[in-house]
């Protein structure tokens, strides 16, 4: 399949070199217009265009993968349909439902398919941790914590993250990892509950959400963009009837109710260098891999469905940003 790479900064580097290893991929061309995105060109060795119709004008190409800032994702989605390509686009796909069931609908019209790049589904603690539920091996669930955390981004070009009107903040960049692996899992949820978080500086850099599900699971989702130089931290721990699922960042391990101590197998085979400040893994590999073969079926994708999307955008547009 062939794909046409549209931005070149720490995440379009991580995807071209994923598709790399991916068989059958071929990053055919790169859209942007800075100067990092022409020494990227330069570097990968392919044309570079200003802009996505130009580039179908010149090139054969089935897809478009969107790595630029969230801001531009519905505006570029919907000119990459019009030229008739599949598109894979960062997360968030836009920062308002209604922009997210524009894309979608623009898909269908087009007969193509949006792909959401919630890479979180494609690591190896999601699988274990889906595994385990699905198997009721500790019994059913009953309460999750998600922590997410993060020293603020400032490295982002331009600190575009640091806008509201371009990123959604910290609910629509960070906690939204979280908060659709709950999806997913769980569902819709029922209610929600924030705690207040006092702004630091004019950026409100801490968020905790308490969620509840008709099916009585309750989880708690936190998320911070702390003012400090914090490493990167991503966890979790699921409590069930007959035991508890603990993700400290690096390795899942399972406490059965019996006694017995489990440690799961979460060593990723596959170790790709990415662009951005990630250890090597195949994260990216799957989720692209996933995409790439649902394009080409021109199906939607199971693991990132339309409804999970929009419910997550719902869910995180009342959130305080």
């Amino acid at each position: 399949m062939n794909i046409l790479l549209v931005g070149a900064g720490g995440m379009g580097a991580t995807h071209f070199h994923n598709y790399a290893h991916i068989p059958g991929a071929c990053v055919q061309a790169l859209v942007g217009v800075s100067e990092a995105d022409r020494r990227a060109a330069a570097q990968w060795q392919v044309p570079l265009y200003p802009t996505i119709t130009r580039a179908v004008e010149r090139e054969r190409v089935d897809l478009a993968d969107l790595c630029v800032p969230t801001f531009l994702h519905e505006p570029l989605a919907l000119e990459a349909f019009r030229c008739g390509l599949h598109v894979i686009t960062e997360k968030p796909c836009a920062l308002k439902a209604e922009s997210g069931k524009n894309m979608f609908s623009a898909a269908r019209a087009a007969g193509r398919q949006l792909y959401v790049a919630q890479v979180v589904q494609f690591t190896r603690e999601t699988e274990v941790l889906r595994e385990v539920m699905r198997s009721e091996r500790y019994g059913k669930p009953l309460d999750g914590v998600f922590q997410r955390l993060s020293a603020r981004p400032a490295w982002s070009q331009g600190a575009w993250l640091l806008d509201r009107r371009k990123s959604g903040l910290l609910p629509f960049d960070l906690h939204i990892h979280d908060l659709d692996l709950m999806v997913s899992l769980f569902g819709v949820p029922e209610t929600m509950h924030v705690s207040p978080c006092a702004e630091n500086d004019g950026l409100r850099d801490h968020l905790r959400v308490e969620y509840a599900w008709k099916s009585g699971v309750t989880a708690c989702g936190e998320a911070a963009w702390y003012n400090a130089c914090i490493p990167f931290t991503a966890c979790w721990r699921m409590y069930f009837e007959r035991g508890m699922l603990v993700y400290d960042g690096k390795t899942v391990t399972g406490y059965g109710a019996d006694g017995q101590i489990t440690a799961f197998d979460t060593q990723d085979p596959i170790q790709i260098a990415g662009g951005v400040n990630l250890p090597a893994n195949g994260w990216f590999f799957r989720e692209l891999s996933h995409f790439l073969t649902c394009a080409e079926k021109n199906e939607p994708s199971p693991l990132v469905p339309e409804s999970q999307v929009l419910a997550v955008l719902s869910t995180l547009e009342k959130l305080p940003a």
